[in-house]
């Protein structure tokens, strides 16, 4: 496949993804305006799932299939299914469960497109849509041909140096491993701009995108949080990463813009992050 023929597939599926995305999106807010409880938890009592998470993931599955019957998906929510194409989805029907269910305007719905198994080290991402329910706002982004939010074209900060710069980070749900990351935070607050926290890896990274932020790590994310944004990131001119020079995986996905990368993934590496 030329480069020009692998740039208009990718457009395609991203044009599939983002149909998808906004459609399941306009549902889903409608079920939180009529009001939503926890209905399971998954790693502790506090990582919670609602019947919004799963009824949205059945939804973005049942449309992927009817599109693309012969395509992988894996999800959150629900099992992999095992296409033979070659290709899988990479699916987070809900990004952000707790703000949806506090009614915080910062969740998402994440969807990639990936040439590979389901598995960061290891794939390429082709297409990859982040969509914020409440607020309307797309993010997207093809292989080769840029990152958007809506119409405009993304472009990461420029010129950031580490004590300038404004990083986001997250919390995993497992005590021993929020009090790790707390203390890391202390060795990394008082060396930046500031912090922020919003709760949706995938709005995480498209606000480094949109240079909203200039940088953001995070540890124990999973496939499904970052597929979209990081090729979002990506094709915005970002740098992501992970331990030691190497891809992003659970252990720690850094994204940020090329001036702060290396100095923020030293000093990650002083914090102890990721720790071994």
């Amino acid at each position: 496949m030329t480069p020009d023929a692998g740039h208009a597939a990718s457009a395609d599926l991203l044009a599939i993804a983002r149909r998808i995305a906004l459609a399941v999106a306009e549902t889903a807010l409608e079920e939180r305006r009529r009001g939503i409880a926890v209905e399971a938890t998954k790693s502790t009592p506090t990582d919670v799932v609602t019947a919004v998470d799963r009824d949205t993931e059945a939804r973005i599955r049942s449309m992927i299939l009817d599109a693309r019957p012969d395509d992988g998906i894996f999800g959150e929510e629900d099992d992999t299914h095992v296409g033979t194409s070659g290709l899988n989805w990479v699916v987070d029907p809900i990004d952000g469960t707790v703000n949806l269910l506090y009614d915080i305007p910062a969740w998402s719905v994440s969807i990639a497109v990936v040439d590979g198994p389901p598995d960061p080290e290891h794939w390429n991402a082709v297409a990859g849509v982040v969509v914020n329910p409440v607020s309307g706002e797309v993010f997207a982004a093809s292989a080769g041909g840029g990152a958007h939010l809506g119409d405009r074209e993304l472009r990461v900060n420029t010129g950031v140096a580490l004590p300038q710069a404004l990083v986001g980070t997250g919390f995993g749900y497992a005590v021993d491993r929020r009090r790790s990351q707390a203390e890391a935070l202390l060795h990394v607050l008082p060396r930046v701009r500031d912090i922020r926290r919003i709760g949706s890896a995938a709005l995480d990274l498209g606000a480094v995108a949109a240079g909203r932020l200039d940088a953001f790590y995070e540890q124990g994310l999973n496939p499904w949080d970052h597929a979209a944004g990081a090729l979002i990131v990506r094709e915005a001119g970002g740098r992501v990463g992970g331990p030691d020079g190497g891809r992003e995986n659970e252990r720690l996905l850094l994204a940020a813009a090329p001036s702060v990368f290396d100095q923020l993934a030293a000093l990650l590496h002083d914090a102890g992050v990721p720790a071994d």
